[in-house]
C-alpha cells in the first residue's frame, strides 16, 4: 500500500510538471495513466522522453506502444493492450517518408548476411550464445513472442539494424535514434554508427577517426550545430563532417535520406568490388555532399585515386585469389566445402578482413588502413600464406602440375606479380631508390 502511494504521488508530480510546461493538454489520458506508474518505476525513460521532441508534440507512451488485438506481440498490461517493440511500421504512422526509405535500404536487409558464411562461422565456430550477443546485435534477430505476447528472451533484447519484428517489418529506428529521446543531435554523432561499423572486417569508425574528417570532428565537435533542424554542410556548419553528413544528411541540393545506399557507388564489402546499381547517380549524390566543403577538382581527384585503388585490389589480388581457390576445387585439390582446409581460411581473411580494411581505408581517407592494415596485409597473406599453402596442397594431392598452372596463369603473366618467382628486379629497385633520393634531397629555391 505504501508503494502505491509513492507511485501515485510521483505520477501526480509528473502531471503537475506537465501542466506547468503547458504540455498537459497534448498528452492523452492513456499516456497520463502510463506516467502514473512509469515515472516511479522507470524514471530514466520518462526523463529521456521529456527531453525529446515527442514530448513537446504530445506523443507519449500509449501513442507509440499501443497494440491491436490479434497482433503477435500484443499483451495485456494494466488494462491496456500494448507491445514492447515499436517497429518501423509503427513509426511510419507519423514518419512515412523516413520509414519507406529505411525499408528500401541495405540496413533493413542486414539480417540476410547471417544466411551466408558469416552466419555459418558464428553458429559453428562460435555458438548460439555468441551469435545472440554478437552477430545479431548488429545484424538483427528474428524476434519471437511467447504465448502471452511477451518477447522470447532468446531473441530479445535486440536493436540490430536488420531486425525482423513480430509485425513482419524489418529494422529498428532505435538502432540510430536511441530511445526515448529519439533526437537528431544524437543520431548525427559518429559514435552511433560505431556500434556496428568497427573492428577487423569493417573498421569504418576507426578509419574515420584516423582521417582528417575525424581529426577535425574531435577538435570542433562542439561547433557543429548538430541540433539544427536542417543541418546542411557548408551552411549550418563548416568544421567537420560526421558519418551522417556524407551518407544521410541534407545538402543544398538533396534532402535527408534514410536509405544509406543512395550515395554508395562501390560495393566495398564483397570479395571482389563491383559497382552498385545506378552507380553514376549515387556517385553524383556523394560528390554533391563532398562539394559542401571541397572544390570539384579536389573531389574528382579523390575519386580517381579511389577507383584506381579498387581496381588494384580487384585485379592484382581479389580476382586471382578467388580464381585460384576455385581452380584448386575444380582440380580436386580442395573439397567444395567451406572452412575445412587452410586455404579457405586464408582466402576468407584476405577479402573479408584485410581487403575490406584496405578498401574502406581508401574510401574514407584513412592512409594507414589503406596500406599497413590493408593492402600490405592482403599482399602478405597472398604471397606468404595462400600461395605456399596452395603449393603444399597440390603436392599432398599428388598434383604439382596444378600449382604450376596457377603460377603460369596468375603470377608469371602479370608484371605486378613476377617478383614473386623471379625476385626483385635490380634495375627497378635502383630506379625506385633514385626517385626517393631525388624526392627527399631536393632543395627548395
Amino acid at each position: 500500500m505504501k508503494g502505491s502511494k509513492i507511485w501515485f504521488v510521483s505520477g501526480l508530480f509528473v502531471l503537475v510538471f506537465l501542466v506547468a510546461q503547458g504540455v498537459d493538454a497534448k498528452i492523452s489520458d492513456e499516456t497520463r495513466q502510463c506516467l502514473g506508474c512509469h515515472a516511479t518505476r522507470m524514471p530514466g525513460l520518462v526523463d529521456q522522453w521529456q527531453s525529446g521532441l515527442h514530448w513537446q508534440a504530445g506523443i507519449g507512451c500509449y501513442e507509440c506502444h499501443q497494440a491491436q488485438k490479434g497482433e503477435p506481440d500484443a499483451m495485456s498490461h494494466n488494462g491496456f493492450l500494448v507491445a514492447t517493440i515499436v517497429s518501423p511500421r509503427d513509426c511510419g504512422k507519423c514518419h512515412p517518408k523516413e520509414t519507406q526509405e529505411q525499408e528500401a535500404s541495405h540496413h533493413a536487409e542486414a539480417g540476410n548476411i547471417l544466411n551466408t558464411n558469416d552466419g555459418l562461422l558464428g553458429q559453428t565456430v562460435g555458438g548460439e550464445p555468441a551469435v545472440a550477443v554478437g552477430c545479431r546485435q548488429c545484424h538483427g534477430s528474428v524476434v519471437k513472442t511467447l504465448a502471452d505476447g511477451t518477447l522470447d528472451p532468446a531473441t530479445w533484447p535486440n536493436t540490430g539494424i536488420g531486425r525482423i519484428n513480430p509485425d513482419g517489418s524489418k529494422g529498428t529506428c532505435s538502432a540510430c535514434h536511441v530511445r526515448h529521446r529519439f533526437n537528431k543531435e544524437q543520431a548525427r554523432q559518429p559514435d552511433v554508427c560505431g556500434k556496428c561499423h568497427l573492428g577487423p572486417d569493417h573498421p569504418q569508425k576507426e578509419v574515420y577517426e584516423e582521417s582528417k574528417h575525424g581529426i577535425m570532428y574531435a577538435a570542433y565537435k562542439d561547433k557543429l550545430n548538430t541540433a539544427k533542424p536542417k543541418w546542411v554542410a557548408g551552411e549550418d556548419y563548416f568544421d567537420a563532417p560526421t558519418c551522417a553528413t556524407c551518407h544521410i544528411s541534407a545538402t543544398p541540393n538533396q534532402g535527408v535520406t534514410h536509405d544509406v545506399g543512395t550515395r554508395l557507388s562501390w560495393n566495398l564489402r564483397a570479395p571482389i568490388s563491383k559497382r552498385t546499381d545506378n552507380w553514376e547517380k549515387k556517385l553524383s549524390n556523394m560528390k554533391d555532399a563532398c562539394n559542401g566543403c571541397h572544390g570539384s577538382a579536389f573531389v574528382g581527384g579523390f575519386y580517381k585515386q579511389l577507383d584506381d585503388f579498387v581496381d588494384l585490389y580487384n585485379t592484382k589480388f581479389a580476382i586471382p585469389a578467388t580464381e585460384i581457390r576455385s581452380m584448386l576445387m575444380d582440380e580436386g585439390v580442395l573439397t567444395k566445402a567451406n572452412f575445412d582446409e587452410k586455404v579457405d581460411w586464408l582466402y576468407w581473411e584476405l577479402w573479408h578482413h584485410e581487403g575490406r580494411r584496405a578498401r574502406h581505408g581508401a574510401a574514407m581517407s584513412g592512409p594507414d588502413y589503406a596500406w599497413w592494415h590493408g593492402i600490405y596485409d592482403v599482399a602478405k597473406n597472398f604471397y606468404t600464406e595462400m600461395m605456399p599453402e596452395a603449393k603444399e596442397a597440390c603436392e599432398k594431392a599428388g598434383k604439382p602440375e596444378v600449382y604450376e598452372k596457377i603460377v603460369a596463369k596468375y603470377i608469371d603473366s602479370d608484371p605486378r606479380h613476377e617478383w614473386f618467382t623471379k625476385g626483385f628486379d635490380p634495375k627497378k629497385v635502383e630506379m625506385i631508390k633514385k626517385y626517393y633520393k631525388d624526392r627527399y634531397d631536393q632543395k627548395v629555391e
